[in-house]
């Protein structure tokens, strides 16, 4: 197991440094330069001229590229462009809004999923199956941004339920030091954490429905009956018991998913998160900025792939065996 995980390791450490490369050489090459305001007006060709020498990118890209690696190596992730800070410092602000976003999201993904494909489970080929399997299929369809706005129209601005975006209300709640504040932050955490977890959720119910139909028809769940237990204590403990084991991996998964995913949805709604950091750096040719958040994102995809295989490993010990 111990060889596995540093191979595992090793691999990942290769993966995240070819994202890095690419998305380095890209950004780079991208048509364009960093001289530029965020309503779109040009600077003026000599301050242009100075930031390009200050930053370093008037030098070959081999040379800024062995330059960036030395200081990431040691940590440092430069300074943006754009917001003329470190872009630790922007990350730092930023990441803490993200995770929540995600967290919260992955809570409705899986909570909601697996309570919908128990529910289909149950009732296999029925109406409340089919109804909700097409409805699932919908869900799941639509790109992610396009339920945010659909939410966002719908429950936002002609309902009035939700506020249209932002954070927290700055000017009732600066900052989040009270319980109305705390109250008022995941009012405006609903619909973004909803629009990520309703598309998730859709595709977690079809894989634990699925899941749950091949166990229900194995011996050990026909033995449960003929002992005359109750069927919903042979569904709940019998046979979803081992069918939890893909949802395992899926958690793995579903998590650098989300966080990938939260681009958009930040977008939407405003949200102060990496995402939207990282959108508006590309729209400004913030090359420091958008280079942190790929090694972000592929680090964090890594990570999951890297969670599902050890917690499937755990709970499936024929797993740990093959490993070793």
């Amino acid at each position: 197991m111990a060889a596995w995980l540093v191979r595992r390791l090793a691999a990942s450490i290769a993966i995240v440094w070819a994202v890095v490369t690419l998305t380095f050489v890209i950004v780079h090459l991208a048509h364009g330069s960093p001289c530029g305001q965020s309503d779109g007006r040009p600077v003026a060709p000599e301050t242009c001229a100075a930031l390009i020498r200050r930053f370093g990118l008037d030098r070959p890209i081999g040379i800024q590229y062995v330059k960036y690696l030395g200081a990431l190596l040691r940590g440092d992730l430069g300074e943006s462009l754009a917001l003329h800070r470190p872009v630790a410092d922007a990350l730092a602000e930023a990441l803490p809004n993200t995770f929540t976003l995600t967290l919260t999201a992955l809570v409705i993904d899986f909570a909601l999923g697996l309570a919908l494909g128990v529910y289909q489970a149950a009732r296999e080929r029925r109406f409340g199956d089919i109804a909700l399997g097409n409805a699932a299929l919908f869900v799941n369809s639509m790109p992610t941004f396009w339920l945010g706005l659909v939410l966002l129209l719908l429950l936002a601005q002609w309902l009035r339920l939700f506020p249209v975006g932002g954070l927290r209300d700055l000017v009732l709640c600066p900052r989040m030091d009270s319980l109305p504040c705390l109250a008022d932050f995941a009012w405006h955490l609903t619909l973004p954490a909803l629009t990520l977890g309703l598309v998730g959720a859709a595709g977690t119910a079809r894989y634990q429905r699925a899941a749950l139909l091949e166990v229900v028809r194995q011996d050990f769940v026909r033995t449960a009956r003929a002992k005359g237990l109750p069927e919903r204590r042979v569904l709940l403990v019998h046979a979803l018991r081992n069918a939890l084991l893909p949802l395992v991996t899926l958690f793995g998964l579903t998590f650098p998913f989300l966080l990938t995913g939260a681009v958009l949805v930040e977008t939407v709604f405003a949200w102060p998160g990496m995402g939207r950091l990282a959108v508006t750096a590309i729209l400004q040719r913030d090359y420091p900025v958008v280079t942190a958040a790929a090694l972000i994102a592929s680090v964090m995809v890594v990570l999951g792939n890297l969670l599902a295989d050890v917690l499937y490993g755990v709970a499936d010990p024929r797993i740990r065996v093959r490993a070793t």
